[in-house]
Formats: C-alpha cells, structure tokens, sequence
C-alpha cells in the first residue's frame, strides 16, 4: 500500500489491537463481498462509503493521506489541504498560504500534525512543502526550477526517508530524494535509471504512481508509451530495474495509473485509458515476485482505475477506485468486482480499519460497517 509512514507508529498493545482489527477487518470483508453495487445507498449495517461533507465542492482531491479511522488529511486543486481529526465530521482548511494557483496531487502523514504535501506541473509549478504543526504554518521545501521536469507523486518509507517521482529529463525518470522528512531535497543520480521509452511518464492521478514498502524497496509506474512498466529500486531509488506490465499502452492516456504493495514481494496494479469514452479492458495485473513479472486479472475492474489499496490484516483483499467506482479483490488480485459506483480518485487504508477515500467535487468518504 502507499507508505503513510505506518510502519513507524506506536507499537505498544500491537498484538492485542492487531487481532481486534484483523478480527473486525474478516467480519467487514465477509459483509462487503455481499454488497451490491450500489452498496452506498444500502443500509448503513453493511459495509460502504459513507460520504463526508468537506464543505468544498469545487475541489477535486487527488492528494489523500489516511492517518487512522479518526485522522485524515486530503490535497486537491487551488491549493487546498484539509485535516479530519473527527472522522470527517469536520474539516479544517489547513491550505498553506498562497498556493491557490497550485495543483495538489499527492500528500504523505506521519501523524495529526506532520505532513509533506506535493504540488505538480511544469517548472516551478512542482513544489514540496511540509508542516509540523497540523497545518497551522507550512514550510515550502522544494521548489522545481528546471523546466523540463515534472513531478508527480512522492512516497516515504519512514519519517525521515523519502523519494518524489518526476517525469524523465534527458531520457530517464528523475528521483527526488529526502532524508529529513521533507525539509530539504536533493536529485539523485540519473547513472541507476533505465532510460525512458518515447512518451513515457508517470500519470499524476491518485498520488499512487510511486510507492514504498518496507525501508528500502520502491515500485514506480509509468504509462503513455508503447509499453507500460513498473520499475523497482531495492536501494532508495539509486538503482532501478524496469519490467513490462500488461495494461493498456501505446496511447498517452494509457498505462498504470496505481500501485499498492502489501509487502515488498505481492503487489497490485490498476490503471488503463483515464479517458472516459474509451474502454479499459485488463486494467489490473499483481505481482509475487516484487514486480519481477506481472500477471493479468482473470477478471479485471469494470474500467479505468486510478487509486489502490489493501485491506489492513489480509494477505488478499485490495479495494481499487476510479471515476466510475470501487471494486473489491477478496483472492490477491485475481478477480475483481464493483462494489461501489460513487466516483473516487484514490483511496487509503490505515491498521485499524480506516479506509477512506477522496475525489471529484469535494468527495471525501470512509469505509463505514
């Protein structure tokens, strides 16, 4: 799944709150498989997205950082950043001053209060700030000036250790990379990276176009070329190993779009044609061989999907979101199904169950049960 830093949070009472959500996380995933797709108009006993009001309509959060069943952060267009400590009863406009021309794509958590927040498009456009103090005050930490590089999503692997993907300059993908937690940058070396096939890029969909899992090991996905890839780095991103995937390609609008890992050997990937006129047959593959060869869903989402996500304390159930709904893998990837139609961008899981997940026209939902 993408790292929000989960690996780094308390452990005192793991085993006994472990079981307690392992538990609840079986009894929801048996309910749910059950749910038709119009799940969020049934009954508020089964499992379903339960909409929050963000008292923002106008904004589309791509940007989504789920901290826990009561804490959530969320990014989106004209700068905005909101924070739920309520479990989205309320939200707090914590939006750093001065960013409403910027486009927010992608947002990490480490608690309540830290947070790195990614900006994107061409130049300066591509910014990173952080903040300590809930949003309150930000920090901008980064700010692009060469031109010619893009940059799409960012991922941790720990507090203080992390990377932030760009679209290739002179022929490779561009790695940013942080050891401080977000309060400084720096380009590393190019010398590790394959080169780049013609149009190839990442797509800045869901903030899921690079993940982490465990303290070193990061997957990168791209699209827009003849083929789409996922490239691997086993060393933080100084070395990377590319390998095909079979979605949709050969189009600028095709590729993979997500990735979401459970641990650095089983992976799932969603992605297809985002345009919404054009069909996305095979738009899931997974992986057991940390993204060494990818195989197609026997039965793939209903269409494009932009975001992933895996359920806490279950080696096979994954929710994937796109425009025109969720679906649900109860078998590692294999077999989807739709389970929801509400129209969501990206989607997040924390340990105890706190899956949320954001989108178009202020869209901000948590899976309820």
């Amino acid at each position: 799944m993408r790292s929000t830093v989960r690996s780094v949070r308390t452990r005192g009472g793991r085993t006994a709150r472990a079981a307690t959500a392992a538990a609840v996380c079986a009894a929801a995933l048996a309910a749910l498989t059950a749910v038709p797709a119009q799940a969020h108009q049934q009954s508020h006993r089964q499992p379903h997205w339960e909409l929050k009001d963000t008292g923002v309509p106008d904004v589309r959060f791509r940007g989504l950082a789920a901290v826990g069943r009561q804490t959530a952060w969320v990014a989106g267009t004209d700068g905005t950043v909101l924070r739920t400590t309520d479990g989205g009863d309320s939200w707090r406009n914590v939006s750093p001053p001065g960013a409403e021309e910027l486009q927010f794509r992608d947002i990490e958590a480490f608690d309540a209060r830290r947070a790195v927040v990614l900006a994107i498009g061409e130049g300066e456009a591509s910014r990173v700030y952080r903040t300590d103090d809930g949003g309150a005050t930000w920090t901008e930490s980064f700010r692009n000036t060469d031109e010619r590089a893009f940059y799409d999503c960012l991922t941790f692997f720990d507090r203080r250790h992390g990377l932030a993907l760009s679209d290739p300059v002179d022929g490779k993908f561009r790695i940013l990379s942080t050891s401080d937690g977000g309060r400084s940058w720096k380009v590393l070396p190019s010398s590790g990276m394959p080169a780049a096939q013609d149009g190839e890029a990442g797509f800045a969909a869901g903030g899921q176009c690079l993940v982490a899992s465990g303290p070193r090991d990061v997957w990168l996905a791209t699209g827009g070329a003849e083929r789409a890839r996922v490239l691997h780095s086993a060393d933080r991103g100084l070395t990377w190993t590319a390998s095909d995937a079979p979605l949709p390609a050969g189009d600028p609008a095709r590729g993979v779009f997500a990735l979401a890992f459970r641990d650095r050997a089983h992976g799932i990937a969603v992605g297809g044609d985002y345009r919404p006129d054009q069909p996305s047959p095979k738009a899931a593959a997974r992986t057991g061989d940390g993204g060494r060869t990818w195989r197609t869903a026997d039965r793939s989402p209903s269409a494009y999907r932009s975001g992933a996500a895996w359920l806490p304390h279950s080696r096979t159930a994954a929710l994937a979101v796109g425009p025109t709904g969720t679906d649900l893998t109860t078998d590692g990837g294999r077999t989807w199904r739709t389970v929801d139609t509400g129209s969501y961008d990206t989607v997040d899981c924390t340990p105890d169950l706190g899956c949320w997940a954001a989108g178009e026209q202020g869209r901000v939902a948590r899976l309820e049960r």
